[in-house]
């Protein structure tokens, strides 16, 4: 029954995943924490810092979601429900969608998506953030990795490997 749930709460946020699913953070967040109390903040920031150190899509998340909600059939609900909605409008609308290239119309909201997104992911990591109980230490790394990011050609590996060196020391 829960599994149900989950498909259904899912499908719904897909239908709303400009940016990927983490752009659907601060959403996952308040239908599992807040609504069903499926996990409190911890297990839900834990899930996402494995599904983030883990190779492969975003999406990863959600199945841990539903993998600590339901179990494997909680993880393929949710999976499926992520991935399946969006997938399918999107491969029934994408020839009419190239059929209007170059319209006023298709332009603006290319445009209008890419804000949205951002600005999605910025909601979706200040979740994280607060729900990770950041310090002032922790909020001047975020602020010098931003820094370092947008002034250097550094690798971002190298900024990931020195943040994981500060935590295990135990400065943050």
């Amino acid at each position: 029954m829960i599994a149900v749930i989950l498909f259904f709460e899912f499908a719904l946020l897909s239908c709303v995943a400009f940016g990927g699913a983490t752009a659907l953070l601060p959403e996952m967040h308040r239908v599992v924490v807040e609504n069903h109390h499926w996990m409190d903040d911890a297990t839900f920031t834990h899930l996402y810092a494995i599904a983030q150190g883990a190779p492969g899509p975003n999406v990863l998340v959600v199945t841990l979601i539903g993998w600590h909600v339901a179990g494997l059939a909680g993880a393929l609900a949710a999976t499926v429900a992520m991935c399946l909605p969006m997938s399918m409008a999107i491969y029934l609308l994408i020839d009419r969608w190239e059929g209007f290239s170059g319209a006023r119309w298709q332009k603006a909201i290319s445009l209008g998506v890419a804000p949205l997104a951002v600005g999605l992911i910025f909601s979706g990591a200040t979740l994280i953030a607060q729900a990770a109980a950041f310090g002032w230490a922790a909020w001047l790394i975020v602020g010098a990795t931003v820094f370092v990011n947008l002034k250097t050609k550094l690798h971002p590996l190298w900024l990931i490997v020195l943040g994981g060196a500060i935590g295990l020391s135990g400065w943050v």
